[in-house]
């Protein structure tokens, strides 16, 4: 991966009622750095009130495993933004 992940910025996108357009596909993690950014910003989002995109008991359950899970199962849609 010789991609520049430091001068990147990732957004992370809302669902609507769980459910996607079929023109709108989420990209894959393509580094593990990348998809802890991704998972600690999703854990912030929950840690702040945010309803988890999976079948997970937020009380029970920590939020950077629920973050994980949602990334695990594509649930979580985001954007990489570049920053020139």
């Amino acid at each position: 991966m010789e991609e520049n992940l430091e001068n990147q910025e990732l957004e992370l996108g809302n669902l609507d009622n769980g459910e996607e357009s079929a023109e709108e596909e989420i990209p894959a993690v393509d580094s593990k750095y990348r998809m802890i950014l991704l998972a600690a910003q999703r854990s912030k989002q929950l840690q702040r009130g945010a309803n988890p995109r999976v079948n997970a008991d937020p009380r029970k359950i920590k939020p950077t495993r629920i973050a994980m899970e949602e990334l695990k199962q594509k649930k979580v849609r985001y954007k990489v933004l570049d920053q020139e």
